[in-house]
C-alpha cells in the first residue's frame, strides 16, 4: 500500500514542493510542508475515492498545510526587498531546475518567473488568502471554481483576493522578469557575466567586480541584517570587509537565476560559505543577494569542500 501511494503521487513531487516553496519563501519550509502534506494525503486517501483530480487534492492539502505554517511560525526578516512599514522580508533560494512547460490557459505566468527572487519576495508580502489564490490562479492555472474549493471559500472571495494580489505585484514586480533577460543574452552571454564575476572575485579586483554593476545594483547577505545599495556603497564595503579572504567558486543556478557557489580557503581546503544569486539587467548585475548558510550547498548538489 505504501509502495502504491509513493509511486501515485511521485510525479507531483517536484511541482508541489515549488508550489510550498513560493507560498513560504523558504526551502526549509518547504521540505516540512511537503512532507506533511504527503503524510496528510497518505492517512486520507480513502477520502480520495471518487475526487476528479488527484493533482487538485493534493494542491488542495499542501497549500493548507502552507497556510497553517504561515499561520504558526514567528515572522522572520531578511534584508532581501525591504519594506519600510514591514521590514526585511525572509527568503532562501530554490535550487531546483523546474521544467517551462506551456503554462495552463490560465496562468500568467511561467513555472522558472514564478520561482524568481523578485517574485517569491514580492509575493511573501500578500496576505496568506491572496497569496493562495495568486498561486492557484496565475501561476498553477487552477480555474476560480477549483481554486475556490481548494480554499473552501467562494469564487467571489477568491475572485477578490486575486485582483487585491495582482495589484499589489504590479507595483512590486520588475517589468521585465529573469527569463526575458537570460533568454535576451543567451546561454553564452549569460556565461561570460558569471565568469568574469567568479574571476573578479577570486582576484579580489573591486574595480572589475564594480564594473559589472548595474548604476543602483544591491548587495545583500542573508541573514545578516545590512545591505547596500548603489557603486559607491558596494565599493566601500567590499574594500571593508569580504576580499580579504580567498575565495573560489562554482556555477550554478537558484531560483531559475545565474547563482554561484562561493568557497572561502580555510587551512588545506576551500570550504561552503555563501550562496550568490545574481540578479541581471542585461549584461549588468542588478543584485547580488549572498545567502550565508553553508547547509544550502547540499541541495544545490555543490560539495561542502574540495582541496585547495
Amino acid at each position: 500500500m505504501a509502495d502504491d501511494f509513493e509511486q501515485t503521487v511521485a510525479p507531483y513531487r517536484a511541482e508541489l514542493h515549488a508550489h510550498c516553496y513560493r507560498m513560504l519563501g523558504s526551502l526549509h519550509d518547504a521540505d516540512d510542508a511537503l512532507q506533511d502534506a504527503l503524510l496528510r494525503a497518505w492517512r486520507g486517501i480513502d477520502r480520495f475515492q471518487g475526487r476528479s483530480s488527484l493533482r487538485s487534492w493534493l494542491y488542495r492539502i499542501a497549500t493548507n498545510v502552507s497556510l497553517d505554517l504561515i499561520a504558526r511560525r514567528p515572522k522572520r526578516v531578511l534584508p532581501l526587498d525591504y519594506d519600510e512599514r514591514e521590514g526585511p522580508l525572509w527568503l532562501e533560494p530554490y535550487p531546483a531546475e523546474l521544467e517551462d512547460a506551456s503554462p495552463a490557459p490560465d496562468a500568467r505566468y511561467e513555472q522558472r518567473e514564478s520561482v524568481e527572487l523578485a517574485f517569491v519576495a514580492a509575493v511573501q508580502h500578500l496576505p496568506p488568502n491572496q497569496r493562495a489564490a495568486l498561486m492557484l490562479r496565475d501561476v498553477l492555472g487552477f480555474r476560480a471554481r477549483e481554486a475556490a474549493e481548494t480554499l473552501d471559500t467562494t469564487v467571489e472571495s477568491v475572485n477578490s483576493a486575486l485582483a487585491r494580489a495582482r495589484r499589489t505585484l504590479e507595483r512590486r514586480l520588475p517589468e521585465r522578469s529573469q527569463q526575458q533577460t537570460l533568454r535576451a543574452l543567451g546561454d553564452d552571454g549569460v556565461r561570460q557575466v558569471v565568469e568574469r564575476y567568479m574571476d573578479a572575485m577570486e582576484r579580489a579586483d573591486v574595480e572589475a567586480i564594480v564594473g559589472l554593476l548595474s548604476e543602483d545594483a544591491v548587495w545583500s547577505m542573508p541573514p545578516l541584517p545590512e545591505s547596500y545599495r548603489g557603486e559607491e556603497a558596494i565599493r566601500a564595503f567590499l574594500h571593508a570587509g569580504p576580499l580579504n579572504q580567498r575565495w573560489r567558486h562554482l556555477p550554478t543556478h537558484a531560483n531559475g537565476q545565474a547563482a554561484v557557489g562561493c568557497y572561502i580557503l580555510h587551512k588545506d581546503r576551500y570550504r561552503a560559505a555563501v550562496i550568490d544569486v545574481l540578479t541581471l539587467d542585461g549584461p549588468r548585475i542588478s543584485a547580488i543577494t549572498a545567502f550565508i548558510d553553508p547547509r544550502l550547498f547540499k541541495p544545490f548538489g555543490l560539495p561542502e569542500s574540495y582541496a585547495a
